[in-house]
């Protein structure tokens, strides 16, 4: 209503209703023009994160994330899974790892390691998306599973190469392939070894 459209009651009404349209550029344009006067709230900063982080915009979807304060908020899954998104997205896979490492071996735990391996895949952190790969297929022999963490351990040898990635992490990628039992390891772990041999590393 017209009495109510310009308050922050209303404002806040339109962005829920927005947010359940998953029509998110719109959201943040109510959220953001009474920002400042709710910034101090958990609820706030949870559903700015998260329209924030539905617009792309993962920069400030990390840091209103972050100001959420309750510890019964930030163990939800909702919360560890849009902030791991998040810091996989702004460059910091390793900061989403810590996150799946902290966690209670569950469901909700799988699905972390579903979301790190393939957004890290994707953004071409291919160490933290081959390790999240790794314990998928130990967890469950999906032949899914085995296709990402060659696909990520290739991506991690090829970063060594190109100096993107310190060379000692190849030890960690051939620990990982020699978790597989396929017939394909042992050609990618040759391949490797004969390269970090010409190269200088040892004991790989």
């Amino acid at each position: 209503s017209s009495s109510e459209c310009d308050t922050i009651p209303g404002r806040q009404a339109m962005a829920s209703c927005l947010f359940l349209l998953k029509q998110f550029s719109e959201v943040l344009i109510y959220l953001d023009s009474i920002k400042s006067y709710c910034f101090h709230e958990d609820e706030f900063n949870w559903n700015l994160g998260i329209a924030k982080a539905n617009a792309g915009q993962y920069k400030d979807a990390e840091a209103a994330l972050l100001l959420v304060q309750s510890e019964k908020y930030r163990q939800e899954y909702g919360y560890l899974s849009w902030l791991a998104r998040c810091y996989i997205m702004n460059g910091k896979p390793r900061a989403a790892w810590e996150l799946y490492v902290k966690m209670e071996t569950s469901g909700d735990s799988f699905s972390m390691l579903q979301l790190i391996s393939n957004d890290c895949y994707k953004m071409g952190a291919f160490y933290y998306a081959a390790k999240a790969f790794d314990v998928l297929e130990r967890l469950d022999p999906n032949p899914d599973f085995w296709e990402g963490k060659r696909g990520s351990c290739v991506g991690v040898f090829q970063q060594v190469i190109a100096g993107k990635e310190p060379k000692e992490t190849l030890r960690d990628v051939v620990a990982m392939l020699r978790n597989t039992s396929n017939p394909q390891v042992e050609y990618i772990i040759r391949t490797i070894r004969k390269w970090a041999k010409d190269n200088g590393v040892v004991k790989i």
